[in-house]
This record gives structure tokens, sequence and C-alpha cells, in this order.
């Protein structure tokens, strides 16, 4: 599977801008861990996610996140929720401009996740008790996929490198599932599934980044680095007055302290 650096950086950067300016507009707009928006976007959009699945209780920044990571990918996003918060959740997605990539679904999400099948990227939030069940609905794609289990506070815990889901069981034994907890502050697990021969492949190419297929766990390791070094930083946007055009600059958190 190719890997896009360009969409990752382009989802991140706009990810932090349409968070910015909710919560400018709305006066809130708490995540529990700061970067984790950013993250998750940059990662559904760097691997192209044609099908995103996300579970959510409530209004979520992470709802923008992947939203936009639709629209750089060139796919849509499914966002399973409750009845109360769907009018406020579709009002926020189309102040933010991507009204067109996200389906809105209510109901409960275990009768609802098995309507999708090969799922590219999802992402559940584990604050309801119901998570392991949803975890193991999840019809992942088995050629390559990405779990992120959220909001794992309390000695709750994810899938551990363990894929139980109904869209791998036939091929379970070519695959390779890796799962990384706390990729960004904590509170969250990240796991990659893809098929065992690709990595061969991309071994036997030389393990550089011009040859053979992708690898989860390195785009994974510069993904990270990318979002600690960027909450380091201090993010500016300019608007130019006659052309319209947004510029967007990253100051070091040293230079930051001294403007």
């Amino acid at each position: 599977m190719d890997w896009s650096a360009t969409s990752a950086t382009k989802a991140y950067l706009d990810t932090l801008k349409l968070c910015g300016d909710h919560k400018r507009r709305c006066g809130s707009w708490m995540s529990r861990e700061p970067g984790s928006n950013e993250f998750i976007s940059a990662i559904a959009a760097g691997m192209k996610a044609k099908l995103i699945v996300e579970v959510t209780y409530g209004l979520s920044p992470s709802t923008v996140a992947l939203a936009t990571a639709a629209r750089h990918s060139g796919g849509r996003l499914v966002c399973i929720l409750p009845e109360p918060v769907l009018a406020e959740a579709k009002k926020v997605i189309k102040d933010s401009g991507l009204k067109d990539l996200v389906e809105f679904r209510t109901g409960d999400p275990c009768q609802l996740l098995p309507d999708y099948e090969n799922i590219d990227f999802s992402l559940v939030d584990c604050k309801n008790d119901e998570y392991t069940r949803l975890l193991k609905l999840i019809d992942v794609n088995p050629t390559r996929s990405v779990v992120v289990a959220n909001n794992l506070v309390g000695g709750k815990k994810g899938l551990g490198g363990q894929i139980i889901s109904r869209g791998v069981m036939k091929d379970k034994d070519e695959l390779v599932v890796r799962s990384t907890k706390h990729p960004v502050g904590k509170g969250m697990e990240v796991t990659m599934i893809g098929k065992s021969n690709a990595i061969v492949k991309r071994n036997r190419a030389g393990g550089g980044r011009g040859g053979g297929e992708f690898d989860f766990s390195s785009e994974m390791r510069g993904s990270t680095a990318m979002i600690k070094n960027a909450a380091k930083s201090r993010w500016i946007v300019k608007v130019d007055q006659v052309s319209g055009e947004e510029h967007i600059y990253r100051l070091p958190k040293r230079q930051s302290l001294l403007n």
C-alpha cells in the first residue's frame, strides 16, 4: 500500500486549523490528549483510507479530524453517534465545510457496525462498556487497516495485538497485527493490520522507503514524531486579504516565546 506524506501533512494542518476555528467560535473544544486529533487525521489521510468509520458518544473533534482525512484521501466518513447530539454534530461539520464527506448514523452501534465491510480506518470511543464487543465487530480491510481505540482509561484494555473481527478470520494466519499504546499522550491504542506477505516483499526489496510495500510501523513512528514535534511549536495562520490565500507558519517553541 502506498503512503502519502503529502496527504498526511495537509490533513494534519487542516485539522489543526479547523479545530482551532471551532474553539475560537464556540469558546471551548477540549480534547483529552493534545495532538491526538491531528495524529489520527494524518494517519487516515496518509494511508489513503477510503472507508473510515467512527463510533462516538458525543460531539467530538475526532469527527472533524476524520472528515478532514477523508477529504484528503478521497474517502468518506461514517459517524455512528447518539440521536441527541446529531443536530449539533451536523452543524459543526457543515460549518467546517465537510458536510459532503460525512454520513451520520444514529442507533445501536452494535447493530449498525455490521453494515460496513472492509473498513480501512476505524475509531471507537471506549467510554461505553460495550467497547470490547464493538472492536470485535469491525470488519477490517485485511490488506491494510488501522483500528484506533480511544479513551482507554481506568484499566481498560484494547485489542493488544489480537484481531478477532469477522473481516480477518479466514486470513488470520497470513496477517501481521501490531498494537501500539499511547502513541500520543495516554488513553489511545492504535492497531495496524496488514498482510504478512506484503511485509516480506518489502523486506526483500531492501526495506527502503523507495521500494516494496507499505510498512505500518515505520510510518507510524514517523507520524508520531511529527505530532510530538508539532506539539512543541506554535502554528500561525495568516490570510492574504487580496487573494484570500491562507498561509500556515510553524514557529519553534523558543521563537514562539519571543513573539
